[in-house]
């Protein structure tokens, strides 16, 4: 079902705060059916929008296990510096890259992020990782892939598949990362898609 969004004319709610937390949830179990449980486990959320993701996604793992402490699972994983773009691109400040204290060697990290596209951030994160340690496996988890990919990149968890034409742009706002639109005063989630055309 999708809702027409009233500040954007030309865009489309595919997803509401209800989707995504169900979407989210889901993730979740399937990262601790694929794992076997939580052990050597860490969520690495890739700034902006894949960090607080992330950090939804350990608070449900923890829900589900209770040996799991979900501030512990969690970092965040800058790929600025490691991007094939950017001559290409606005200037953008690093952030912190943040593991947690466990470390990521020998661990199962599970990248996450909000839009897998061309795949070409993913490409940047993995090589990030390197400099990082040697993790014992990586996934992927995002909450929409929209296709159109330029390398051979894919999610292994996925809460929306979500054909896109390449003149349409997917936004994702969060909470935690997003302004009120429509001189709200709370910011509501949601994945819109806009057309560029």
């Amino acid at each position: 079902m999708t809702h027409e969004t009233s500040s954007l004319p030309s865009a489309r709610t595919v997803l509401t705060a209800a989707d995504i937390d169900r979407a989210l949830t889901r993730i979740a179990h399937e990262i601790l059916e694929s794992n076997r449980g939580g052990n050597d486990l860490i969520l690495l959320g890739i700034p902006k929008r894949g960090y607080p993701l992330a950090q939804r996604l350990a608070r449900k793992l923890a829900a589900t296990d209770s040996s799991l402490d979900a501030e512990a699972l969690v970092g965040q994983l800058d790929v600025t510096m490691f991007r094939d773009d950017l001559a290409r691109q606005p200037t953008r400040a690093p952030l912190p890259t943040r593991l947690p204290q466990s470390g990521i060697d020998n661990k199962v990290v599970v990248l996450v992020d909000d839009v897998l596209f061309s795949g070409r951030t993913i490409r940047a994160a993995l090589d990030a990782l390197v400099d990082l340690g040697r993790p014992r496996a990586v996934r992927l988890a995002v909450l929409v892939d929209r296709g159109h990919r330029e390398l051979p990149i894919r999610a292994d968890h996925v809460g929306k598949n979500l054909p896109t034409a390449s003149s349409e742009s997917v936004r994702v706002r969060l909470s935690e990362t997003d302004s009120p639109v429509d001189g709200s005063t709370r910011t509501t989630d949601e994945v819109v898609i806009e057309s560029n055309s």
